[in-house]
């Protein structure tokens, strides 16, 4: 229920975060019941940009004691299937103050079908997501861990829902830019990742150079050489005197 409750608010935060893509049955409250109006805005005065790496955009919201941070990246290639839909976006979550970090979420733009898992799948790595109305979320804070690493450090990103009227939709993700946008909002509310730190800081190991040693100087052999010129083997025979 928690968790559940937890994505609920996060959705919520996105909407205010991101106009062009609101949570469906927000949307048109401001325009009936001018009286909720300040509910949504009241965030945005506070809410500045961090940058933008690639397709991913990293936005931190409110003041240090209660600081919301997020990361938002829209797809690179969408297969709606005719789906009616609003435009999809993926986002990671942190809110400190709530010991809460790296919530991962997936925005459809449809009303996705009650009781379906969306599938995630970076690189090749899947992940199964639990949904809610139009999004879908990590069962568990250990997996949101795990999915943003495998983020972090993937190349693409593929993702596969099912709405609640219409055939499948499949949204593919470049996940170029992601680590840094990460980076980010990381530092903006204070959130340590050292796996990630130290996956991408560790340099390529440099080949030192050694100095040649010397090459050791051949001791000299025990016996001299001598430069005398060889005496033949035959030599002449000193002649003796002959006896009489």
């Amino acid at each position: 229920m928690k968790r559940r409750s937890l994505s609920v608010l996060s959705a919520s935060c996105l909407a205010a975060l991101l106009s062009t893509v609101p949570v469906p049955g927000q949307a048109a409250k401001p325009k009936k019941e001018p009286a909720a109006q300040p509910t949504a805005p009241s965030a945005a005065p506070q809410t500045r940009s961090l940058g933008t790496v690639g397709s991913w955009s990293a936005y931190a919201s409110g003041e240090k004691s209660g600081r919301i941070c997020y990361l938002v990246g829209r797809p690179q290639k969408t297969d709606s299937a005719g789906v009616a839909r609003k435009a999809p976006v993926a986002m990671v979550t942190h809110r400190p103050s709530e010991s809460i970090s790296n919530v991962v979420s997936f925005v459809e733009g449809y009303l996705l079908k009650t009781g379906s898992d969306v599938a995630l799948e970076v690189d090749d790595r899947k992940f199964d997501l639990f949904t809610n109305d139009d999004s879908a979320w990590a069962h568990t804070a250990d997996l949101d861990r795990t999915i943003v690493s495998a983020l972090a450090n993937g190349r693409t990103a593929t993702v596969r829902g099912t709405p609640h009227n219409g055939k499948p939709t499949t949204d593919i993700y470049s996940l170029a830019g992601f680590a840094k946008a990460l980076a980010l909002i990381d530092e903006a509310c204070g959130i340590g990742r050292p796996e990630i730190a130290g996956a991408q800081a560790a340099p390529a190991p440099q080949k030192v150079s050694v100095p040649p040693k010397a090459p050791a100087k051949r001791k000299a052999a025990g016996r001299k050489t001598s430069h005398k010129p060889v005496k033949n083997a035959s030599h002449k025979k000193k002649s003796t005197p002959a006896r009489h």
